[in-house]
Formats: structure tokens, C-alpha cells, sequence
């Protein structure tokens, strides 16, 4: 495994998965415009040697394929996953048997144990710190700012002192300030908000170009406090080293390129934002907690570390895949019943979860999915579809299938109004406040349901006015790409007599593709919320409970009050155009 970031970069460029780009290119949307294009055509990872107004290198894209991914953690991230499912179930209750068999499994759990060394020497302080000198991105035209968006946040909890490390974005607002995008559900979150409740600063340490181990960890969804270190050193296979900050009492990751000690001070906010984030819009600006700098440290000739986000699919799919190969076996821990479960890139991960449950009884696919919707950050889900245990829940057409086949409205509609949602999710009534809601896809014991034959009309986009185009998808969902009100032209296709055996119809805006999967998947999950968009054909009161029936209706259309999607600007577009070839020289 890697040491450091510049070992993985060197290791990427034997392997031909990294190139270098010595021709100038400026953070300002030009770095994100090629770094995306990169991804779509499956190019290598990317160090850009001469960055418009800075003296430092940039790397970019360099866990944005499944081969650099595996090469990152030296093996495919399922298999680490399901050794550690296999050593925990196995070892539960131990014995003497179960501890020699797994004898080299806790051997490898020793080794997560972090190891404090002496700070290196070769490391240089800035005598005035200033991190305007840093080639922080502007990656989108409207973006607040620029953005430091690959940094690894380290806090430690002022009241239990456990150590937590995630990856929040962070504005440059001066010289010696940043924003610290803080969303809920996060570890470094729950520190400041303890942190608060003291009235005393939490102390911060940000670093940036890490070994990819750290990396992965530090987005790993582990249950609040476990620690993000120790997990790192299960994937490098050794302890992994700390050393101590020289201005804040935080022990930290000694291999990181540049480091940036300073407070969050209590009860202090400043608006932050907007900020082009991977739902494919931007979020909007809101409050967020300030980081001030009080020392930055960094390596004699630095590689400044960084990713872009923004429609999918971007580097962060295959980084969020990783991570829930390496750990959707272990809900299998807590709930047994749990065959498999995929989030979807397409969606921004959190909007659409697919389950796959083996039923020992009716309905225990329910007691499922409420128990997940209070698990840590799967909690965030917004749609969750549930299927029987021998489906694919990765499987596109497998799961619509299995919605066609067994979905009923009147019993297997959850919806689940006046909760909380994801920080970046705009759809809801205000800032975290929105809905959530469940499709039971399972099957019921012996129950056989025969779906209605599919004949939709041959001038189906005549039907109603305001259609651009349609798309049926497995005989299950109709998606409606429409120019005029989406809510109206849905109600009068729910209602629609020849579209009366249709399970779900969708509405979407005219800037849809939705012939392309990643495009459609993005189009809808992003622009709903289930309390305010879903409707159906049949609608009645069984005394206060509400029973949904007939056609599934989503309105997935842009509404005003939506921030805008992310496109880039034109004349970036024609500046990347114009030197595509060159970049590649």
C-alpha cells in the first residue's frame, strides 16, 4: 500500500493511469471542464504541472476509475467488506476454535491501531499563512467562490475527545478564513455542535493530498464514532501513522502534502455559497461555520490534491461505490434479513436506495427500511424500493421488474412527510425539511400478482399537450419530457384512460436526455419531493390515513425556487474545445 500521495501518483503513471499536463490551465473553471470531460471518456488521472497563479502541482481524478480504484486499496473493495462481515460473524460468540481460524483477520485488526511519530523534518511553515496562494477551483460560473473540495477535516469531540475525519468543502473567503460546509449527519458536525454547547473554539486540522487509503476512509459512512484512522489502517493493512499539530492538540495523518492548523469559533457564521455540488445543481447559501488559519504546513514541493462534482457521473462515483462495496456487508450485522442494497450514483447517491430483503415474515421488508432510515447517513435516503432477496439491487431492470410485478399502491406506498433531509436536497419546504417516502416491491408469501398488458397509444405524445417527448422504461415507468407546467401535465396523464395500466408516470424538464440512463436516473431523483410532487389517479380516506391507488404520478420537473442545474460557461467550453488535443501532448 501507499505511503503517500506521491507514491500513488507515481504508482498511477507506471500503471498508465495518470498523465501530465505541462501546458498552463487555469483553476478557474478551466480544470473542472477538462477534469469532467476526462471522466466521460475514460481518460487517466491528471497532473496539471503549471497552474495559473500558483507554484504548485494539482492532481485531479485520481480515484475516477475502477482500476485506480482497485490499485488505490491493492484489491476490489467488495472483498474487503465481506472479510471483515466473515471475521466479525465468525468470531461472534469467540472461542478458541474461531480465534486461531481467524487468526491472520486479527492480526490485520491490531494493525488499525494508530502510531504516533515525530514530525517530519523536511515539512516548511509559512511564516504568514496565506491561502490565496493555494490553486483552490472555482469549478462552476455561479460558485461563491473557490473551493477547497478534497479536504480531510480532523476534530476531535471536545467532550468524549474521539477523534472523527471527514471531507467538507471549504470557500476561501480571505487570506485566513474559509467556510467549513458542515451538512448534518457528519461527524466534524456533531464535534462543533458539542463544541458550541462548551462555548469554546473547536480545534481544526485540515489535510490535503493524502495517501488514498485515508482518503477512502475518511468518506467511509462508519457509525458515529468509530474511528476513520483506525479503519484506514485496516485497508493499508498496517497502523497507520500519526503525528502531533503544532498549533492545535489534534494528532493527525503524517504523509499529507499540505496541512492548515487553525479554530472554529463558537456560534460564529457567515454565509457560504452557492457551490455546483454532486446533486447537479447548485447549493444554495446558507450559513456555515468559519475556519480560521493559524498555521499552514506543507512538503518542500507540494501536490495540491483535488476533485470536481456535478452532474454524473464525476470522480465521486466511483469513490461512493467503493465505499459501499467495502461496507454494505456489514449491515448485514445489524439486520439479518438483508440480502444486498445499492445507492445510486445517478441520483447523488442519497435519493434513491434499492434493498433486497429475504421476508421470514409479511412485511418485514417494512421493519427493514425503517430501521435504515434511522441508521446513521442512510438515514438521509430519500426513496427507498425494496425487493426480494434474489434480486440484483444494482440491476436497473431487474428492480423496475420487480416493480412492475409486485408494487400496489393501496398497500405498498410509504411516504413519510414533515422529517428531515439531506443538507444539498433542495426540494423540500426549507432548509433540511422535507419528505421520504418507501416502494415495497417484495412479494407476499405465495401471492401471484399478474400485471396488466401494456398498449400504449401510437400518437401517445399527442395525447396531451405540452409533450416533447416520451420513454417507457421495462413497462413499468413512463417518463413524459414536458415544456409546459409539470404538475398539470401529470395530472391529466395519471388520469389518462389509455395510460390506466401504466405503474408509475414520470414528468421531466425539456434539458433531460432521457434516452440516457445516467441522465433520466439524475433528471428525476434530484427535482422531487415526495410529500409535494407525488400524486395518484385514485385518492382516499381510510378515517385519517390516506390510501394512494390507480397511477403513481411524480413530478420531476424543475420548479421555481430550484437553484439552477450546472452548465458550464461557453467560453470555457470553446477554450477546452479549442485545446483538447494540445492538453493530451
Amino acid at each position: 500500500m501507499f505511503e503517500d500521495f506521491p507514491s500513488f501518483l507515481t504508482n498511477l503513471e507506471v500503471e498508465n493511469e495518470l498523465i501530465r499536463i505541462n501546458r498552463e490551465v487555469d483553476p478557474n473553471l478551466e480544470i473542472t471542464e477538462i477534469s469532467s470531460r476526462a471522466i466521460k471518456e475514460n481518460k487517466p488521472a491528471i497532473l496539471f504541472e503549471n497552474v495559473k497563479g500558483s507554484p504548485y502541482q494539482v492532481a485531479i481524478n485520481t480515484l475516477g476509475s475502477d482500476r485506480r480504484i482497485e490499485l488505490a486499496l491493492g484489491r476490489h473493495p467488495s472483498e474487503i467488506g465481506e472479510e471483515l462481515f466473515k471475521l466479525i460473524e465468525d468470531l461472534n460468540p469467540p472461542n478458541l476454535k474461531s480465534l486461531w481460524r481467524n487468526k491472520s483477520g486479527l492480526f490485520k485488526l491490531l494493525n488499525t491501531r494508530p502510531k504516533l511519530v515525530k514530525q517530519s523534518k523536511k515539512l516548511f511553515y509559512n511564516e504568514r499563512p496565506d491561502l490565496e496562494i493555494l490553486p483552490t477551483l472555482k469549478c462552476w460560473p455561479d460558485d461563491g467562490g473557490r473551493f477547497i473540495t478534497l479536504p480531510l477535516v480532523f476534530t476531535n469531540d471536545p467532550i468524549s475527545g474521539k477523534e472523527n475525519v471527514g471531507i467538507y468543502r471549504m470557500q476561501i473567503y480571505d487570506k485566513l478564513t474559509t467556510g467549513m460546509h458542515m451538512q448534518i449527519q457528519k461527524g466534524g458536525g456533531f464535534h462543533y455542535h458539542n463544541a458550541e454547547k462548551l462555548n469554546v473554539p473547536l480545534e481544526v486540522a485540515v489535510l490535503i493530498g493524502t495517501d488514498p487509503a485515508t482518503l477512502l476512509a475518511s468518506i467511509t459512512p462508519l457509525p458515529e464514532g468509530i474511528s476513520e484512522v483506525m479503519f484506514s489502517g485496516l485497508l493499508k493493512g498496517r497502523r497507520p501513522k500519526l503525528q502531533k499539530g503544532k498549533s492545535v492538540n489534534i494528532n493527525y495523518s503524517s504523509n499529507a502534502e499540505f496541512i492548515l492548523e487553525g479554530i472554529i469559533r463558537p456560534h460564529r457564521r457567515r454565509e457560504e455559497g452557492p457551490f455546483g455540488d454532486h446533486f447537479g445543481h447548485y447549493s444554495l447559501k446558507s450559513p456555515h461555520p468559519i475556519f480560521e488559519v493559524r498555521k499552514i504546513i506543507r512538503k518542500k514541493n507540494p501536490i495540491y490534491a483535488a476533485t470536481v462534482v456535478g452532474k454524473p457521473p464525476q470522480e465521486d462515483k466511483f469513490m461512493g461505490d467503493a465505499v459501499q462495496m467495502m461496507t454494505k456487508p456489514l449491515i448485514k450485522l445489524l439486520k439479518k434479513e438483508i440480502v444486498d442494497m445499492w445507492s445510486y450514483y445517478e441520483s447523488g447517491f442519497h435519493n434513491l436506495l434499492v434493498v433486497s430483503v429475504d421476508q421470514r415474515y409479511s412485511l418485514e421488508a417494512l421493519k427493514t427500511a425503517y430501521g435504515i432510515l434511522g441508521e446513521g447517513q442512510l438515514s438521509l435516503t430519500k426513496t427507498m424500493v425494496l425487493v426480494n432477496g434474489n434480486v440484483d439491487p444494482g440491476d436497473k431492470s431487474a428492480v423496475i421488474h420487480e416493480i412492475r410485478k409486485n408494487f400496489i399502491p393501496t398497500k405498498d406506498f410509504h411516504l413519510l412527510s414533515k422529517t428531515f433531509i439531506d443538507t444539498l436536497d433542495f426540494t423540500g419546504d426549507e432548509l433540511h425539511k422535507g419528505s421520504k417516502m418507501v416502494i415495497n416491491a417484495t412479494s407476499y408469501g405465495d401471492e401471484i400478482i399478474r400485471p396488466n398488458a401494456i398498449a400504449l397509444p401510437a400518437n401517445i405524445n399527442s395525447i396531451v399537450d405540452g409533450l416533447i417527448e416520451t420513454r417507457l422504461v421495462g413497462k413499468t415507468l413512463l417518463v413524459a419530457k414536458t415544456s409546459h407546467n409539470g404538475k398539470k401535465v401529470l395530472k391529466k396523464l395519471i388520469n389518462h384512460p389509455l395510460l390506466k395500466n401504466i405503474k408509475i408516470i414520470a414528468t421531466v424538464s425539456s434539458d433531460i436526455e432521457i434516452s440516457n440512463d445516467t441522465n433520466l436516473l439524475w433528471g428525476i431523483f434530484t427535482r422531487f419531493d415526495p410529500a409535494l410532487d407525488i400524486s395518484f389517479s385514485e385518492l382516499q380516506l381510510n378515517g385519517i390515513n390516506p390510501v394512494f391507488g390507480g397511477v403513481m404520478g411524480i413530478d420531476a420537473t424543475w420548479k421555481d425556487g430550484y437553484p439552477k442545474p450546472l452548465e458550464m460557461d461557453e467560453e470555457i467550453i470553446r477554450k477546452v474545445d479549442n485545446n483538447w488535443d494540445h492538453y493530451w501532448k
